[in-house]
Formats: C-alpha cells, structure tokens, sequence
C-alpha cells in the first residue's frame, strides 16, 4: 500500500513564550511536514533565527514576555524579502490584534489543538494565487 507523501512545510519559525506549547507546536509541525522548526521564546531570539535564513512559515504568539504586540513581527516578516511566509496569530485575545495585522494570516485563539494549527500550514494558499492553482 503506498503511503501518502506529507508536504514539504519548510522552515517554521514558532515564536511562543510558553515552553509547553512551544514543544506540542514543533511536534506537531513537525509530524504535518515542517523541515525545520526554531522556537524562540523572545524577540532577541526571533531576531537571531531571521537572520539565518529565510522561513516559509511562523506562528506568531501575540503576548510574549518581553513584548505585548507580538503581531509587529508579521509586519517585519512581510518586508524580508520577495516570498511572504504563511503566518499563524497564535492569542488568547483575537481582539488585540490590530485588523489590518490579522488579515496578514490566520488567527487561532488559545487554547487550540497544535495539530489544527500545523494544518493551516499544510493548506494551500487563499487569494488569487490558490485560486487559479485551484483550477
């Protein structure tokens, strides 16, 4: 019997204070096709990991210790380079989030299942890209 191949989900960059969460999203991530996953609990950390390279995919927690607009990262991401990463909001108040930041990806509100959240990334596109791959 042949095995369904799983997507490629590249290089994921999980940016979540919460040591436990952070390590159930990596597995799951990492079980729905992820190549790579880098948690960092902190902007410094987030910083770092940028640097390395380009990312296909983050979650984006929206309180972290040392910052409360977490969302200001998906705004940087988004001017990095040529290839916008998919981006998952992960809060606990969807509310906080400024409207025009939200519509740059999904926002899933805690507490979630960190396979629904590993799933999003394995969707394909929305908007006029998915559309035309659609048909």
């Amino acid at each position: 019997m042949a095995r369904s191949k799983k997507p490629d989900l590249g290089r994921i960059l999980v940016v979540e204070d919460d040591a436990i969460l952070a390590t159930a999203i990596e597995a799951a991530l990492m079980d729905h096709g992820a190549r790579e996953v880098a948690v960092c609990p902190s902007l410094s950390c987030t910083m770092g990991e940028l640097e390395k390279g380009r990312i296909d995919g983050i979650v984006l927690d929206v309180h972290l210790t040392d910052r409360d607009d977490g969302w200001a990262l998906a705004e940087l991401v988004s001017v990095l380079g040529t290839r916008k990463p998919r981006i998952v909001f992960s809060t606990g108040s969807p509310e906080d989030i400024p409207q025009d930041i939200a519509a740059m990806g999904i926002v899933m509100e805690k507490p979630y299942d960190p396979d629904d959240l590993a799933a999003c990334f394995a969707k394909k596109p929305r908007g006029l890209l998915g559309a035309l791959r659609r048909k």
